[in-house]
């Protein structure tokens, strides 16, 4: 079996630790304990054994997962290492070699790979940016057909910050069940909604629907590397069967600590902090883009830490990100990455004072090449 190089984390786990200005993270510059817990929640964590805990994920630490949905009990939830663990057990589990699985594009790119290693057939369909990226259904329904075993969405979505409308929720789980397909939603950035209401869970809508989620974006806590996968029951066991081949078990002491975050209470503050940063570094690149808004353009994201950005310059994606790494050690992701040229993704989870001195020092490479380099019409 041959994995195709993951050419997103590869790039990002080379050169994020090695340069000045990382504005690739999707996430949210993450707490430290002392910001996030009080002072007897950390006494209490120094006393916990190490020892492996449940293998499934501890069962307070279930239950809050459990309760962030409708209609869900502990034993429909499975605690994975990041929801990175959680898309690898779905796509082996669920899936056999030949059959066939659609999956929007722009996206993180691991389903894709993971799914092309097992011998599936991926069948991407496309976020417009013309529907302010939104799907196509007429695409969507020309895909579908009696191999389609799964439809997997990214929503909100990464790299857009896009998210789907209900009447398109309600297509895509009508399409599922017309050939009895899952409906998997990575949905690890809701609760990251710049403005209005936190986005709807395909859990409620459909009985085959399984969701993926975790703390490393929206709740800022990348390094407890904790996912969790959210399911009918029986699925959820035969899910954690596969677990015990994969890394048996997540941490104790982030089980812990992601038990705690999940009280309604601090749960609602975690995320609080979240879109108060979002919303305020939105504004400083929206500014940033509009004093150069004869090459560059954005459809704001409504959630997560990041946002797509077309620019109308003759250079590649690659080549540009590349460029601006060397010469000024700011480090952002090209389109290629989601096989989408003439775009970057920015994170705008950081610090702002961060960001803002990395989009300055981006902006002054920009203003430079843009007198070198002609206009594209794309």
């Amino acid at each position: 079996m041959n994995f195709e190089v993951f050419d997103l984390e590869r790039i990002q786990s080379i050169w994020e630790n090695r340069v000045a200005y990382n504005l690739t993270e999707s996430g949210v510059h993450p707490f430290t304990l002392s910001e996030l817990l009080p002072s007897e929640e950390r006494d209490r964590l120094l006393n916990t054994r190490l020892g492996y805990g449940q293998t499934n994920g501890l069962e307070e630490l279930r239950t809050a997962v459990a309760r962030i949905y409708s209609d869900l009990n502990m034993d429909n939830v499975l605690i994975t290492n990041g929801s990175a663990e959680a898309n690898f057990l779905s796509v082996w589990t669920l899936l056999e070699p030949g059959d066939e699985i659609l999956l929007m594009l722009p996206n993180y790119m691991q389903i894709w790979g993971i799914a092309r290693s097992f011998g599936i057939t991926v069948k991407p369909f496309y976020l417009r940016e013309e529907n302010d990226w939104g799907p196509d259904m007429d695409e969507v329904r020309r895909l579908v057909c009696s191999r389609t075993r799964m439809i997997a969405v990214c929503n909100p979505n990464n790299p857009t910050g896009a998210v789907l409308s209900r009447e398109h929720m309600a297509a895509l789980v009508s399409l599922a069940e017309s050939c009895g397909a899952w409906l998997y939603a990575d949905e690890v950035y809701r609760g990251a909604e710049l403005e209005g209401e936190e986005t709807p869970s395909f859990i409620a809508l459909y009985d085959k629907a399984l969701v993926c989620a975790g703390l490393s974006k929206a709740y800022a806590l990348p390094g407890l590397r904790i996912g969790w996968l959210a399911g009918p029951e029986k699925t959820i066991a035969r899910l954690w069967a596969a677990h015990d081949y994969t890394s048996i078990t997540s941490g104790i002491l982030s089980n812990h600590i992601a038990a705690l975050v999940l009280e309604p209470e601090k749960r609602q503050a975690v995320l609080q902090r979240t879109k108060d940063l979002l919303k305020r570094n939105l504004t400083v690149l929206q500014e940033w883009i509009a004093r150069r808004s004869d090459f560059l353009s954005l459809i704001p994201p409504k959630a997560g830490g990041m946002a797509f950005i077309r620019y109308a310059l003759d250079i590649n994606s690659t080549e540009l990100t590349e460029r601006l790494r060397r010469e000024k050690s700011v480090f952002v992701i090209a389109g290629d990455c989601f096989g989408m040229d003439h775009f970057i993704r920015i994170g705008i989870g950081a610090e702002t004072d961060y960001l803002e001195t990395g989009l300055n020092m981006t902006g002054e490479f920009l203003d430079d090449i843009s007198r070198k380099i002609p206009q594209s019409s794309r």
